[in-house]
């Protein structure tokens, strides 16, 4: 038996019982899930600086997006917001560090 206590996607219970293996679940209310949430974006951002791959990308996304939700924004809403952003700040393309403002 493994214990994790971690949020999980929401298909994994199936996913697991499906392959002929048990496991116990709750559902938290949306106080405690932020708090797992928490959790969850340092798990798979650290995930996507050691692998580096577009799934771990993903995975970032949508935990982002839960978070979001959760505050009472969409994912439409965030991307919009995003792209405001970004045409006023700029993105991170360029790679500038800013050293001291004087």
């Amino acid at each position: 038996m493994i214990e994790y206590d971690k949020l999980v996607r929401d298909n994994i219970p199936q996913i697991i019982e499906s392959g002929g293996t048990k496991c116990e679940f709750e559902t938290v209310d949306d106080f405690s899930a932020l708090e797992y949430l928490y959790d969850k974006l340092r798990e798979e951002s650290q995930e996507l600086i050691d692998c580096k791959n577009v799934d771990e990308a993903c995975d970032v996304l949508e935990v982002v997006f839960a978070i979001a939700s959760k505050y009472g924004y969409t994912e439409e809403e965030l991307l919009a917001r995003r792209e405001e952003r970004k045409s006023v700040r700029g993105g991170f393309e360029k790679n500038i560090v800013l050293k001291k403002v004087l």
